[in-house]
């Protein structure tokens, strides 16, 4: 009987073992993300000699990653193109911090990637157009750091958005139409941009600041309601 127990013990440990750990690729990239984002001067730092399991902010599932929560937490430099070898992402919340330099066109491989939370960086240059072949996208929160660039029609690919916010960037040119047909776009935010041209009563409600941007010399405007016959936006819960 007490080997009986033990064996089921040595079980149950190799099981919680195996539960711990992501694959070396995974591992590596994580390591990789840590070096880029001068991990040593973290707020709450990772002790690369322990488990990854052990590491703040990184959520593992089976054995996979799928969610990073560092938020505020003072990360500086630009994303390395391995970081994107986290195939298994669905959340990454890495808003408040210091990250520079573009988002790289690798973004295009995180094909389970629900929640993306990069708000009060310092990230600049156009949106990859890789970004838009995310369709799982149910929150894209890019406000308020340096982007700049027009936005892809092929946005109407965001099938299951819910919430975009890129307030406080220097977009430009016109507001794709192709926002109309996301349905499931119940918040938005894209005021204190440089968007030209007319924009839907039923978007302009959507924006807190009913589509508020900056003309070339830095004044704030409204942008102009399109009067032809609205597309409905049907909200689901």
């Amino acid at each position: 009987m007490k080997s009986l127990t033990l064996f089921f013990i040595a079980f149950i440990f190799s099981l919680n073992i195996y539960a711990d750990t992501v694959s070396d690729k995974e591992k590596d990239a994580l390591i990789k993300f840590y070096h880029a984002t001068n991990g040593a001067n973290w707020k709450i730092k990772w002790d690369l000699s322990l488990s990854v399991s052990t590491w703040y902010g990184v959520q593992a599932e089976n054995g996979k990653v799928i969610g990073l929560y560092l938020d505020d937490n003072n990360l500086t430099g630009e994303l390395p193109a391995e970081f994107f070898d986290l195939i298994n992402l669905v959340t990454i919340d890495l808003h408040k911090n210091n990250l520079q330099g573009k988002l790289p066109a690798e973004i295009g491989k995180l094909k389970q990637l629900e929640v993306l939370s990069l708000f009060n960086n310092e990230i600049q240059g156009d949106l990859p157009g890789s970004i838009y072949q995310i369709s799982t996208l149910k929150v894209l929160l890019l406000n308020s750091n340096n982007l700049s660039g027009t936005l892809s029609s092929e946005i109407i690919n965001f099938h299951a958005l819910q919430n975009l916010s890129l307030f406080d960037n220097s977009f430009e040119g016109e507001i794709p139409k192709g926002l109309e047909k996301l349905h499931n776009l119940s918040e938005m935010n894209l005021s204190y941009n440089k968007f030209k041209g007319t924009v839907s009563k039923n978007l302009a409600l959507l924006d807190p600041l009913n589509m508020t941007m900056f003309d070339e010399d830095g004044t704030p405007h409204l942008l102009e309601i399109n009067t032809e016959k609205e597309t409905t936006i049907v909200t689901q819960n």
